[in-house]
């Protein structure tokens, strides 16, 4: 007879049916003896979604998402959701068979308010693989331990959590302001509340990476803006590896003025010729050691891991950070403080 408690496992998705069969199959595999229920908050535009889950997953429970975002949606599935644990899981991940057993034999033996562990991004295509190696070593993360891996322990964030229902509820849920880094922000608050968050590096999950570069710089673009919004709220939030893709970003705007300033010098004052030279070396110095540490980076990653994507980590990599950044700088949109 087990004595974990069942588990309400709560999936956000918007427009996601090329990415959910994989996700809820993963889910319906688990191997907990308790028992669990799954709940999709669907925040669609199009009927694809609800209509997949009605016909391929039928004791899947939906409910509608209105406010269409991400945290909305976990908001509505923690409403409808029955059990005293609650497991998040993203539309593009995959949770492997024994990831509730885990988690929650994690949560009970650390008395934890909130348990992850790292995620695992796999891309099918040669694109989205590459997004994979950027995302998961230092050259694209950081840091930062559910993306790049290291020892059990308590951490500011973990991949993507199983909480006590009670914890997430004191907590008030997930912030409804903030559609991005909204996970981020609820483990503050978590433990801010005098709880752990606890990452276990035994606990991957996978996670489809987005698969253009279009569609990467927006993300990153969203994440970017959305931390600005946590971290005006909770300026001690703040992290050192959130401040390397600003600087970074200022460095080579600093780096494009001097450039211009050079140019003009050797355009409009030939005497001077020896400072616009200078000016040029000195602009130069920036991007091409961005460009030579990116560089390094794949070769390490192409060499260590014997992948021929690694050949797309300094493009994947440069968007990350140069995304992020710019969404820094350009914060919320206007009227959406996050506030």
């Amino acid at each position: 007879m087990t004595t974990l408690p069942p588990v309400s496992v709560i999936v956000p998705a918007r427009d996601a049916e090329a990415t959910l069969p994989e996700a809820l199959e993963s889910i319906l595999a688990q191997d907990y003896e308790a028992g669990f229920e799954v709940i999709v908050a669907d925040g669609s535009e199009r009927d694809a979604t609800r209509k997949l889950v009605r016909t391929r997953f039928p004791d899947v429970h939906l409910v509608a998402n209105l406010g269409r975002s991400i945290p909305s949606g976990l908001n509505r599935a923690l409403e409808a959701a029955r059990h005293p644990v609650i497991a998040r899981c993203d539309a593009r991940a995959t949770l492997p068979p024994d990831y509730l057993t885990r988690a929650v034999g994690t949560l009970r033996r650390t008395g934890a308010v909130n348990v992850g562990g790292r995620v695992l991004p796999a891309g099918s295509t040669f694109f989205e693989r590459a997004v994979a190696l950027a995302t998961s070593t230092p050259i694209g993360a950081g840091d930062a331990r559910y993306r790049v891996g290291g020892p059990e322990g308590p951490v500011d964030t973990v991949f993507p959590g199983v909480f006590p229902r009670s914890a997430l509820e004191a907590a008030g849920g997930w912030d409804e302001s903030l559609p991005r880094n909204e996970d981020y922000e609820l483990n503050w608050r978590l433990r801010e509340n005098g709880g752990v968050v606890w990452f276990d590096p035994d606990l991957a999950v996978s996670y489809r990476p987005r698969g253009s570069l279009g569609t990467l710089a927006r993300q990153y673009f969203d994440y970017g803006r959305w931390k600005r919004a946590v971290l005006a709220r909770h300026p001690h939030s703040w992290r050192l590896r959130q401040l390397a893709p600003p600087l970074l970003l200022a460095a080579l705007a600093a780096s494009a003025a001097l450039a211009a300033a050079g140019a003009a010098v050797l355009a409009f004052a030939p005497a001077a010729s020896a400072t616009g030279t200078a000016l040029l070396y000195a602009a130069a110095i920036c991007p091409l050691s961005y460009a030579s540490l990116l560089l390094a980076a794949a070769a390490a990653i192409g060499l260590w891991r014997m992948r021929p994507e690694a050949g797309l980590v300094p493009l994947a990599a440069a968007t990350v950070h140069l995304a992020w950044a710019a969404g820094f700088f350009a914060g919320p949109p206007r009227g959406e403080t996050g506030a």
